[in-house]
């Protein structure tokens, strides 16, 4: 504290002298013996200013977006500055607003450099360090922690695929990886279910099922209701379904820490938690990460101060793109660059100050998500020099997440893991002139832009749909000779969702899912129009003859208790066929799934989505995450077998939790069933039925 108290003296002296409208002296002028106490009365003042005051500034806060927060870092510590001079006698500290931000930046700076400098030689200091970054007071005893069972943290980066992860390991990206690797880490692929994004595949890993989440978004008709994974409501409702179905609260119910995430887990400890993010007021503990982060100045000004870097990296690296004529592109302005930064600086630093916490107090279980990469691959691209920039910084947090551990007071085991890949290629719109949205209505005869009109599908998707309602008008009966379900007189616009590369239609007014017959009596060209079109895989749709169908280019229709991995689903490799026949039988499938075009020679797809790195559905590198977990746990499968499916990678993450840590708990507690159910209870939910033994908990 005296050294730190010392620089800080030397360092306003120096401010003092530099800027002109920083004045430490009186009008008259002053000794340096003088001078030289009233900048130690100030750098004192502002030191305790810093460790009083800062805290509860924060805190009173936390209700402001963390973006917003992290603009208003610099002046809040300039306002603080202003405190501290003010508070030194005779006045003799003196400094313009603008001024004060300056200062006090490079004082916050200074002292958390020097602090860190004396630290570095000295473990005890080093924890300390350590302790007061995360906002712990002291490591959990050691009785606390019977015979000091290992715990376990989960990493998830989120996006990078097992290609990903070999390349960046081979090109020398990611060294922290590759020493791992050397050591004997298993490094595993696992497939994901056919909706490849964080909403199905984190639901399945921490909840252990994620039935009847066929993609990122999709309309239910019997609630009426837009589900977004990414919405706080939807991800309440979407943990409640699970929990409800597996009744369990999840994997992190025994002593466990859920941090970034879309889902809790059934920790009780969260932060950066979506699922808790309606909460408000004093109990709003999905936003208590950024009161443990930001409560240090120094923190809040060096995460400001990358806020900005960051901002300014993505407009120089959108503007060089643009340049150079890069393709694919898609448009990268706007809000965009915000976006990014806090993507890649705010919330990385938040988690993994967050999991060092949790480390330093001894947690069981902590699973944590760091986003960057997924971020910044949606605009350019999964493969580059932009993304392999996220990766080099994803390693150090990776390689200072391993440093903490060892000043734990346990033992623990890391596990990196993936919830998805992400496949290049052009947007759909890019390659044809029109979003799928588009075609749905130009193959339904609706009305469309004139730039649609104008474009070779558009212009034949409505040709086909004229053609196919003068033919309707003179078929007397249905093709079928079944006596087709009444239909609306007043049909309802067409739902067209897209999640990547996979798209969702839905007709609003039919209460039930619509059969391929149904479709076709009223929209004769739409099916047709959607199979044939180049940009598209195939398309599923359900059957009253067959139950449910594929169809796909060159008339090719396969019923989908007939699939398997060759047809037209060959091209998107083994289990496609499972993970369409599974996605077919859940309540809430769209009338029309639609999977784009996959390119097997250059990994490529089309998303429905303005986005040139995708996922969402089949097709490529999105559908192959990894999994690398230490040699002292057992292997995630047998020899030869393969690892399907979020939830069985839950099932093997459950395995490893009871060999660190002993017999977990099958059901949650009450405290982290709370955290599934909405606070607001005027949300819109699905009535529950659920066993009398689970209402007293819940």
């Amino acid at each position: 504290m005296a050294v730190v108290w010392a620089v800080s003296t030397l360092t306003l002296l120096v401010l003092a002298g530099l800027l002109p409208d920083f004045q430490l002296q009186s009008a008259d002028g002053d000794t340096f013996t003088r001078t030289a106490l009233t900048a130690a009365a100030a750098a004192g003042a502002f030191g305790l200013l810093g460790a009083l005051v800062w805290p509860l500034i924060v805190r009173a806060l936390l209700l402001v977006p963390a973006l917003v927060l992290g603009l208003l870092v610099f002046f809040l510590n300039g306002s603080l500055l202003l405190v501290a001079l003010w508070l030194i006698p005779d006045g003799r500290g003196v400094a313009d607003p603008e001024t004060a931000v300056v200062v006090a930046a490079v004082m916050s700076a200074v002292a958390s450099a020097t602090s860190t400098a004396l630290a570095v030689r000295d473990d005890d200091a080093y924890r300390r360090r350590l302790y007061r970054l995360t906002g712990r007071t002291r490591p959990r005893r050691p009785e606390d922690a019977p015979e000091q069972a290992p715990g376990t943290v989960f990493l998830q980066l989120d996006g990078v695929g097992h290609h990903v992860l070999r390349g960046a390991v081979a090109d020398g990206l990611m060294p922290t990886v590759a020493g791992w690797l050397d050591a004997g880490h298993r490094l595993t692929p696992w497939r994901t279910d056919w909706s490849s994004q964080t909403g199905a595949s984190q639901l399945g890993i921490l909840h252990g099922s994620n039935e009847d989440v066929p993609a990122f978004r999709w309309y239910e008709k019997d609630t009426g209701r837009l589900m977004v994974s990414n919405r706080p409501a939807s991800a309440v409702e979407l943990q409640r379904r699970a929990v409800r179905r597996t009744g369990d609260g999840g994997l992190l119910t025994v002593d466990g820490a859920s941090r970034g995430n879309l889902f809790s887990g059934g920790a009780d400890q969260v932060a950066l938690v979506l699922s808790v993010a309606a909460r408000r007021g004093p109990r709003n503990r999905s936003r208590a990460g950024y009161f443990a982060y930001f409560s240090d100045p120094a923190n809040a000004v060096r995460t400001a101060g990358s806020l900005a870097a960051e901002c300014l990296r993505e407009i120089g690296q959108s503007t060089r793109a643009l340049l150079r004529r890069q393709t694919p592109r898609v448009s990268r302005g706007g809000t965009y660059p915000f976006v990014r930064a806090f993507a890649t600086v705010v919330e990385r630093d938040v988690v993994v100050s967050a999991v060092m916490g949790d480390m330093l107090a001894g947690r069981t279980a902590v699973y944590a998500d760091l986003v960057a990469y997924d971020e910044v691959a949606h605009h350019s691209g999964p493969h580059g020099r932009d993304t392999d920039q996220v990766l080099r910084r994803l390693d150090r947090s990776i390689a200072l997440i391993a440093t903490v551990a060892e000043h734990a007071p346990r033992p623990y085991r890391i596990v990196l893991l993936s919830d998805h890949g992400q496949s290049p290629g052009e947007t759909f719109e890019g390659a044809y002139g029109l979003t799928l949205k588009d075609l749905v209505r130009a193959g339904c005869g609706l009305p469309v832009p004139r730039r649609v009109r104008r474009t070779r599908s558009g212009s034949e998707a409505r040709d086909a749909a004229r053609d196919a309602l003068r033919l309707a008008l003179h078929r007397p009966v249905d093709e079928t000779g079944e006596t087709a379900k009444e239909l609306p007189a007043r049909p309802s616009e067409p739902v067209v969702l897209a999640s990547g590369n996979l798209g969702l239609v839905s007709f609003p007014d039919v209460p039930h899912r619509m059969t391929r017959e149904e479709i076709d009596r009223r929209h004769p060209a739409l099916l047709r129009t959607l199979a044939h079109h180049p940009g598209v895989g195939f398309v599923l749709v359900a059957s009253a003859e067959h139950g449910s169908v594929v169809l796909a280019r060159g008339g090719v229709e396969v019923p989908v208790a007939e699939l398997d991995d060759g047809g037209p689903l060959a091209v998107f490799g083994p289990g496609a066929a499972e993970a369409v026949r599974r996605t077919d039988g859940f309540p809430h499938v769209a009338d029309i799934m639609v999977n784009s075009m996959y390119d097997p020679a250059t990994g490529t797809v089309h998303a429905f989505e303005e986005q040139i790195g995708s996922h969402g559905g089949l097709g490529g590198e999105q559908s192959h995450p990894f999994l690398l977990s230490p040699p002292e746990l057992s292997p995630p499968v047998g020899a030869g077998a393969e690892l399907v499916g979020a939830e069985q990678v839950h099932r093997v993450l459950r395995r490893w939790l009871r060999e660190c840590s002993g017999p977990q708990v099958p059901l949650s507690s009450p405290s982290s069933l709370e955290i599934s159910l909405p606070i607001d209870e005027s949300e819109s939910l699905l009535p529950v039925d659920r066993p009398a033994a689970q209402d007293k908990n819940l």
